[in-house]
């Protein structure tokens, strides 16, 4: 996305999605930016992160339920396409951690797409 006025200039995100930081990624359109998590907690585990800078889903308005909307229906895909099993004996999960008391790492609003064979059970 070429207009800065969306980026922030000092997170790592922005800069993922600009590719000056490398990523495996997974899947990129308009809206989203997909990649591996660095440190994954199941055997499948990519962040999907809208390319509009967007500090957390606190700070997300009307004008982004489209992007949201297209998160959540590309989430199953790119599970299957990533080795999750079908539903319902197989699955996955979707966290999306919201400012410090939600655990939320990094302020660029990001959702994990978590799965695969347990025991990977974190939290």
């Amino acid at each position: 996305m070429s207009d800065s006025a969306h980026h922030h200039p000092d997170c790592i995100f922005c800069k993922i999605i600009a590719g000056q930081i490398p990523s495996k990624r997974i899947h990129e359109d308009e809206h989203v930016f997909v990649f591996h998590d660095i440190q994954p907690w199941a055997p499948v585990h990519f962040l999907m992160v809208p390319k509009r800078h967007i500090a957390s889903m606190a700070q997300a308005g009307p004008e982004h339920a489209h992007m949201l909307g297209h998160m959540m229906v590309l989430a199953p895909k790119l599970a299957l396409q990533e080795g999750c099993r079908p539903y319902p004996e197989g699955g996955f999960r979707i966290v999306c951690n919201t400012g410090e008391d939600g655990g939320q790492e990094v302020h660029h609003l990001h959702v994990h797409v978590i799965g695969g064979p347990r025991p990977w059970k974190k939290g």
